[in-house]
């Protein structure tokens, strides 16, 4: 099976999570309300929110490109993603016991 991403499997069990996940958002985007839509159609309950406003390093460092969706190896999602890119990536990061 071939996914948008080209990926041999997007198999994302959205009860184990494999990573600890960050949305990194501002107060009052529009955009991070998606996000957060986004993340539960894709079946992600389970993860944080950081917040850039009054931030200076986080807000030179993400500025508009929010959201961004992160993982714990440092790996980050831009917007715009769907659930299908989401659960994509998702698998990709997932370490390969939770692949199956």
């Amino acid at each position: 099976m071939l996914c948008r991403l080209g990926l041999k499997s997007c198999a994302y069990d959205a009860k184990k999570p494999a990573r600890m996940l960050t949305l990194i958002q501002r107060d009052d985007c529009a955009l991070c309300d998606d996000a957060w839509e986004i993340l539960h159609a894709a079946g992600v309950r389970d993860f944080e929110s950081q917040f850039i406003d009054g931030d200076a390093e986080l807000e030179s460092r993400y500025g508009d490109r929010i959201p961004v969706l992160s993982d714990d190896s440092g790996r980050e999602l831009d917007w715009p993603f769907s659930a299908d890119t989401l659960r994509a990536w998702l698998a990709l990061s997932a370490p390969e016991s939770a692949r199956s």
